[in-house]
Protein backbone atom coordinates (compact mmCIF):
# COMPACT_ATOMS: atom_id res chain seq x y z
CA UNK A 1 0.00 0.00 0.00
CA UNK A 2 2.91 2.51 0.92
CA UNK A 3 4.53 1.94 -2.71
CA UNK A 4 1.26 3.07 -4.41
CA UNK A 5 0.66 5.91 -2.55
CA UNK A 6 4.30 7.03 -3.32
CA UNK A 7 3.49 6.45 -6.95
CA UNK A 8 0.17 8.22 -6.98
CA UNK A 9 2.59 11.33 -5.19
CA UNK A 10 5.17 11.26 -8.24
CA UNK A 11 2.32 10.89 -10.87
CA UNK A 12 0.76 14.37 -8.92
CA UNK A 13 3.89 15.78 -8.90
CA UNK A 14 5.80 15.01 -12.63
CA UNK A 15 2.08 15.75 -14.02
CA UNK A 16 2.89 19.79 -14.44
CA UNK A 17 5.89 18.92 -16.09
CA UNK A 18 4.58 16.52 -18.56
CA UNK A 19 1.54 18.74 -19.73
CA UNK A 20 3.40 22.31 -19.35
CA UNK A 21 6.28 20.69 -21.58
CA UNK A 22 9.93 22.79 -21.53
CA UNK A 23 7.66 25.73 -20.30
CA UNK A 24 7.62 24.70 -16.64
CA UNK A 25 11.31 23.60 -16.70
CA UNK A 26 12.58 27.39 -18.55
CA UNK A 27 10.25 29.25 -15.81
CA UNK A 28 13.43 29.72 -13.50
CA UNK A 29 15.44 30.96 -16.12
CA UNK A 30 12.88 33.31 -17.28
CA UNK A 31 11.95 34.73 -13.61
CA UNK A 32 15.76 35.34 -13.01
CA UNK A 33 15.81 36.96 -16.06
CA UNK A 34 13.20 39.43 -14.97
CA UNK A 35 14.79 40.03 -11.83
CA UNK A 36 17.92 40.62 -13.40
CA UNK A 37 16.33 43.20 -15.35
CA UNK A 38 15.30 45.48 -13.38
CA UNK A 39 19.02 46.34 -11.89
CA UNK A 40 19.62 49.53 -13.47
CA UNK A 41 21.80 50.45 -16.41
CA UNK A 42 23.61 46.68 -16.72
CA UNK A 43 20.11 44.45 -16.03
CA UNK A 44 19.25 43.94 -19.95
CA UNK A 45 23.35 43.32 -20.55
CA UNK A 46 23.51 41.12 -17.27
CA UNK A 47 20.53 39.26 -18.49
CA UNK A 48 21.54 37.51 -21.16
CA UNK A 49 22.83 34.35 -20.28
CA UNK A 50 19.68 33.83 -18.04
CA UNK A 51 17.64 34.68 -21.32
CA UNK A 52 19.62 32.40 -23.40
CA UNK A 53 19.46 29.78 -20.81
CA UNK A 54 15.53 30.03 -21.19
CA UNK A 55 15.61 29.92 -25.29
CA UNK A 56 17.64 26.62 -25.24
CA UNK A 57 15.13 25.32 -22.65
CA UNK A 58 11.87 26.07 -24.31
CA UNK A 59 12.69 27.63 -27.71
Amino acid sequence: MKNRSIVKIAAVLLLPAVLGGCGVLAAPCRVGSAVIKMVPVVGHAAALPTDACAAVIDP
